[in-house]
């Protein structure tokens, strides 16, 4: 049984260590905190630059392809033909 001086976490069944008004942080705490700062920025400096780069470089390939096939912008107008 544990004793009064901490408490189980019902979720994950780990003890927080809570003692007389203050709370310890246990070492499951730092770690997970740890974990949670890597994966912010694992996600902030490199998933979402290459993310914006390829959303970017899709778009302008889309644009390209849709130019092969329709011919460029004022090509089929007939006001540049007239001149």
């Amino acid at each position: 049984m544990c004793d009064a001086g901490s408490r189980v976490d019902s979720a994950s069944g780990e003890t927080s260590g809570e003692s007389m008004g203050g709370v310890r942080v246990t070492e499951t705490f730092k770690a997970r905190r740890r974990k949670e700062l890597i994966a912010f920025v694992a996600l902030a400096v490199f998933l979402a630059p290459v993310i914006a780069v390829a959303s970017v470089g899709g778009f302008g390939f889309a644009i390209w392809m849709y130019q092969v096939v329709a011919g460029p912008p004022g090509s089929s107008g007939s006001a540049a033909s007239n001149h």
